[in-house]
C-alpha cells in the first residue's frame, strides 16, 4: 500500500508539474482575474467612431493610398446566427460589403457590388496594388458560405458540414464607389478559412484557424494547448477569368502544428508572415520559402492576452536611433466569457490592443495602446497605426480598432 501510495503522489505530482503551466497560461489568455480599463496612450480624448462599420472583422491600412479596408457584416444580427468563425451555424442569409475608411476625413465608404451576387459573410481580408494599374486594388476576402448540400438536407444532417467557406477576389479602382467581383476561390484544402495574406495577385495564404467545425472537439480543441491541428494553406491561382470556383488553383499546405493559427499579416520584409496563436496568446514570426511555398517559424512574440489579426506599422518618420516600427495585434482581453458573450446581442467583449517593437539589443518589447471594457467598442479582432507627423520629437499615430462584433471601428491617437 505505501508504494502504491508514493507512486500516485508521484504521478499527481507529475501531472501538477506538466499541467501547471497550462492553467497559468489560460488563465491570463482567458482573463478571469482581469479587471478591464477602459483606457488608451495617448492624449487622453474620447476614441472617434467609424459610422457605418458593423461588424468588421479586419482591417488593412492600403500606404500607397493612405486608406483603410475592411469588410463589414452591416446586419448586426447576423452573426449571432450564422459565423462560422465563432462556431455559429444557424442558417442566415446576408450580404456584408466591402467598406473604404479615409484616414483623414473618418468617414466610411460603403462600395457598391459589380458582378457579384448572393451571400456575403465577412472574416478576414488583404489588399494589394494592381500591377498593371497603380490607382487600383485587387482584395481578397473570406466569404463563409452555407454548404448547399447542408442547406438541401433543411440543417439537420450530421454528417454534411455547415459551411463551405471560399475567398471572393475583388478588383477596386481607388477612389470610385465601386467593387467588381473578379472570381471565387473554392478549394477543398481551405476549409475553416480565418484570415488571408496575398503575396501577388496569383498567390495568397490563408489560415485554417480549427480542424473541427462544431462539436465538443471543438471545444476540447480550443481549450488544449496540445490541439495543435491548425494549417497554413498555400494556393496559386492559374486562371482569373474562370466562373468555376474550383478552377485553376494549385494549393498546398505550407505550414501545420500551430495551436488556433488564426490571424496572419505582412511582415517586415516580403519574404516573412506574421502568425498568431489566438488562444495560444502568441504572434510568430515565419520565412516564406518560394520555391517550395512552406512557412519556417523563427520567433516567437508571446502576449497575455488573446492574439487575432496582427498588422506591422513601418514607421515612416525611423532614424538609426529611432525607430518605431513594430507588430499591432488586437484581441478580447476575458476569452473565457466568449462563448457566453458572443451569443448575447448585447454583451460585451472586454478588448486589448498591444504593440511591440524590437530594441537595439534585439529584444522584444510589448506596450499596451488601448485597452476597453466592452462599453466604447466591443471585441477587438484587428487594428492599425496610421502615422501622424511628429511634433516635437514626440511620435504619435492613429490607432484604428475594430472587431467581429463591434458595432462601429473606432479610431484614437496613441503615442508611440
Amino acid at each position: 500500500m505505501a508504494f502504491l501510495r508514493s507512486a500516485f503522489l508521484a504521478l499527481v505530482t507529475v501531472l501538477v508539474a506538466l499541467l501547471a503551466p497550462t492553467v497559468i497560461h489560460l488563465a491570463k489568455i482567458g482573463g478571469p482575474f482581469l479587471t478591464p480599463k477602459p483606457t488608451h496612450v495617448g492624449e487622453g480624448q474620447a476614441p472617434i467612431v467609424i459610422q457605418d462599420t458593423v461588424h468588421c472583422e479586419d482591417v488593412h491600412h492600403y500606404r500607397p493610398a493612405n486608406l483603410l479596408f475592411t469588410a463589414c457584416e452591416d446586419d448586426k444580427t447576423v452573426r449571432f446566427d450564422w459565423f462560422p468563425g465563432l462556431g455559429h451555424l444557424k442558417l442566415h442569409s446576408s450580404q456584408g460589403s466591402i467598406h473604404v475608411v479615409d484616414p483623414k476625413t473618418m468617414k466610411s465608404t460603403r462600395l457598391v457590388f459589380e458582378g457579384f451576387k448572393g451571400d456575403f459573410v465577412t472574416h478576414g481580408i488583404d489588399v494589394i496594388e494592381d500591377p498593371k494599374q497603380a490607382d487600383a486594388v485587387y482584395i481578397f476576402a473570406i466569404n463563409h458560405l452555407p454548404n448547399p448540400d447542408f442547406v438541401a438536407a433543411d440543417g439537420i444532417a450530421e454528417d454534411i458540414h455547415a459551411a463551405r467557406s471560399q475567398i471572393e477576389l475583388f478588383h477596386h479602382v481607388l477612389e470610385s464607389n465601386t467593387v467588381q467581383h473578379v472570381r471565387s476561390i473554392l478549394h477543398p484544402l481551405v476549409q475553416t478559412p480565418n484570415d488571408i495574406v496575398a503575396v501577388a495577385l496569383d498567390t495568397f495564404y490563408v489560415t485554417n484557424d480549427h480542424y473541427y467545425r462544431g462539436g465538443i472537439m471543438r471545444l476540447i480543441e480550443d481549450a488544449w494547448p496540445f490541439a495543435k491541428w491548425t494549417n497554413i494553406i498555400n494556393v496559386k491561382i492559374t486562371d482569373l477569368k474562370t466562373k468555376d470556383a474550383m478552377a485553376g488553383l494549385d494549393a498546398v499546405v505550407s505550414h501545420e502544428g500551430l495551436w488556433n493559427n488564426n490571424g496572419l499579416g505582412h511582415g517586415r520584409r516580403e519574404d516573412e508572415l506574421v502568425i498568431s496563436s489566438a488562444i495560444g496568446g502568441e504572434l510568430y514570426l515565419g520565412q516564406v520559402h518560394a520555391a517550395n511555398r512552406s512557412i519556417d517559424v523563427h520567433t516567437t512574440l508571446p502576449f497575455d492576452t488573446v492574439t487575432d489579426n496582427p498588422s506591422y506599422y513601418a514607421d515612416p518618420y525611423r532614424s538609426e536611433s529611432d525607430d518605431a516600427s513594430g507588430f499591432v495585434v488586437a484581441g478580447i482581453s476575458q476569452g473565457i466569457y466568449l462563448g457566453q458573450t458572443a451569443h448575447d446581442i448585447n454583451g460585451k467583449e472586454p478588448l486589448q490592443v498591444w504593440y511591440t517593437r524590437q530594441t537595439s539589443t534585439g529584444t522584444w518589447e510589448n506596450k499596451l495602446l488601448f485597452e476597453d471594457d466592452g462599453t466604447r467598442i466591443r471585441s477587438a479582432s484587428a487594428a492599425v497605426l496610421v502615422p501622424i507627423e511628429p511634433v516635437g520629437g514626440r511620435k504619435k499615430a492613429w490607432l484604428f480598432v475594430t472587431g467581429f462584433l463591434s458595432e462601429s471601428m473606432v479610431a484614437v491617437q496613441v503615442d508611440l
